[in-house]
């Protein structure tokens, strides 16, 4: 794919999805954190429900650590793999505590050595609460960087690595949340809308209709 194609692609996205931000509820970058953490093979509707009510009553690293693991369960325990969120988050705010101040740290290295964090919540994080022009790449991303050809890959970090090369850069801050809505809502994984895709003319999927 060219980059005449590319910047065809990445305008017709801002066209078509104008606010283009995560589906998440949250109010700080904690909060933010959190919601990803427990968002990890699971929905955002099923997390928002979740988090809704824990945020009324904890929403900062100290309170949650006064809920305790157990404590924190009972808020979370309609999300898949609860138990082993539950510890992690536990980890996560004492190390939030122990070596932040209580901050959520806004480099990738400090943000994947919390429990619970790996390479994509990290990205998620410096570019949903701190404006970076990072892409996490989940599977809504990996899917439609493939099927379009905008960034082709065999695993994640392909696919992470061939975006941060060949996005414009001025829509490199915009293109996380671009993508996965346009994945999540038209370049679905078992049935593709191309008769209602923004950007059917540009995309070099072989088996588009």
């Amino acid at each position: 794919m060219n980059n005449e194609k590319r910047l065809k692609i990445f305008a017709q996205l801002s066209e078509a999805i104008p606010n283009p931000v995560t589906e998440l509820n949250y109010s700080t970058a904690f909060e933010l954190l959190i919601a990803v953490v427990l968002s990890a093979q699971a929905t955002d509707k099923g997390v928002n429900k979740a988090t809704e009510k824990l945020f009324a009553v904890a929403n900062t690293p100290a309170a949650i650590l006064s809920l305790g693991e157990s404590g924190l369960k009972e808020y979370i325990k309609t999300i898949g793999l609860f138990n082993s969120k539950a510890s992690n988050i536990i980890k996560l705010c004492t190390a939030l505590m122990t070596h932040h101040q209580g901050q959520v740290p806004e480099n990738r290295e400090a943000l994947e050595a919390l429990a619970g964090v790996g390479r994509k919540t990290a990205n998620v994080i410096l570019n949903t609460a701190f404006d970076q022009p990072t892409i996490a790449v989940d599977t809504h991303i990996f899917r439609v960087a493939n099927r379009t050809g905008l960034g082709p890959g065999k695993n994640v970090m392909d696919v992470e690595k061939k975006l941060d090369k060949t996005v414009p850069k001025v829509y490199k801050k915009a293109a996380h949340h671009l993508l996965i809505l346009h994945g999540r809502y038209t370049c679905t994984a078992r049935k593709p809308k191309c008769q209602n895709c923004c950007i059917a003319l540009w995309c070099e999927f072989k088996e588009k209709k």
